[in-house]
């Protein structure tokens, strides 16, 4: 039986109540913000929708300490215009995943991505979404309302929910509000890049520039046969303007061996990166898997995939994104054999109804995840069986 009622709490104690009166009868809580990643897991449709964007604006912003503090709905549009007209940036380059579902960009909210925890192409040189997450505000599947971590970025203690929080995906807690680090934006940018590589001249590429001095910001691989303008490789270089432009030299002595280096204009790179950004070249209905291994395993991931498939390399070759049809087991144990893991992103209601959107857990894990479910959530409020097991 579908359960079409959508709650809105404005207000922590209406978030308490919410919680209260699905405790008593015994409904399930699936909680959503711009409605980005909806389509991500196994339909719930007996679960009630828990509308967080009653929890929007800024709460505090300090830019001299580095440090905002928002409600948990907040569109990542109004934030990202906040902070760069205070020169500053979400270091981790937030990814938002409504392009893949051809929605709109940046209506994702805050929550939702700390939720989800995925960070952008920058993740590589400034950490990810729970590097960056420095306390917040919550009601618990118990419908109690509690504080973890800090306001200030010098206090380290704390740290150990707000990086629990990131990745939840909603399945312990309903986050109300979020503090988090900014840092200053980059004075210029400048991206390198090499044509024709193939996937293990294009990783060994990316590891050069990687663990060379250049300090590089992101590095990513588009494939001819998703990329109409033929194979790139792609080195991006943020700081100051002359410090920019001496790694950029070194980087140019550097790959040299790999072919010519070129500087993509601006406008060209803007593309390049908006194209990794959005996933565009994998556009379409596919099944879209995002695969996390270590970066010299890329090319063997992508070795097995099927013919046909679209892929593309970010994080130096360590994050894959690929669409294909059929074979998702065989995946997800190439993933694992390599110190990986795969999770179906975009695909059918059927397809997600029958595979596990992540990558099962090893019993031990697993049992360990449960736990520390339960303890938050006894009632399995936050449970909607969306990230069911795989079967």
């Amino acid at each position: 039986m579908s359960c079409p009622v959508t709650l809105k709490p404005a207000s922590a104690a209406d978030l308490i109540d919410a919680v209260a009166d699905a405790a008593r009868h015994g409904t399930r809580l699936a909680i959503a913000g711009g409605g980005s990643k909806a389509a991500i897991g196994a339909p719930a449709p007996d679960a009630m929708t828990l509308d967080m964007t009653g929890f929007a604006g800024v709460i505090d912003y300090d830019p001299a300490e580095l440090v905002l503090t928002v409600g948990a709905g907040t569109p990542l549009a109004e934030i990202e215009a906040l902070v760069a007209g205070a020169g500053q940036m979400l270091a981790f380059e937030p990814f938002d995943h409504g392009p893949i579902f051809g929605r709109a960009a940046k209506m994702a909210t805050i929550g939702g991505i700390v939720a989800a925890g995925v960070a952008g192409s920058r993740r590589l040189s400034a950490g990810g979404v729970r590097d960056h997450l420095l306390g917040f505000r919550a009601v618990s599947g118990r419908g109690e309302a509690f504080v973890a971590g800090a306001k200030v970025v010098k206090n380290v203690t704390g740290y150990d929910l707000p990086k629990l929080a990131c990745g939840s995906w909603g399945r312990l807690f309903a986050l109300t509000e979020l503090t988090l680090k900014t840092l200053p934006a980059a004075r210029a940018c400048a991206t390198r890049a090499i044509a024709g590589l193939d996937p293990q001249q294009a990783q060994k590429a990316m590891a050069l520039a990687m663990g060379s001095q250049a300090d590089v910001s992101a590095a990513a691989h588009i494939p001819a046969h998703v990329r109409s303008e033929g194979a790139l490789t792609a080195i991006r270089i943020a700081g100051f303007g002359p410090s920019v432009v001496a790694r950029c030299a070194m980087l140019d002595r550097l790959l040299a061996e790999h072919g010519p280096v070129l500087a993509l204009p601006d406008s060209e790179a803007d593309a390049f990166w908006s194209d990794l950004r959005t996933l565009a070249p994998l556009g379409g209905s596919a099944p879209l898997w995002r695969i996390n291994v270590p970066p010299s395993a890329g090319p063997q991931i992508v070795a097995s995939l099927p013919a046909d498939a679209g892929w593309t390399f970010d994080w130096a070759g360590g994050l894959i994104w690929a669409a294909f049809e059929g074979a998702p087991f065989m995946l997800r144990t190439a993933a694992e054999a390599a110190g990986g893991h795969a999770a179906l992103v975009r695909a059918p209601a059927d397809m997600r109804a029958r595979i596990s959107a992540l990558h099962p857990q090893p019993r031990g894990v697993a049992a360990l995840e449960a736990r520390v479910r339960r303890a938050f959530d006894p009632q399995s409020i936050f449970e909607t069986g969306r990230f069911r097991d795989a079967h």
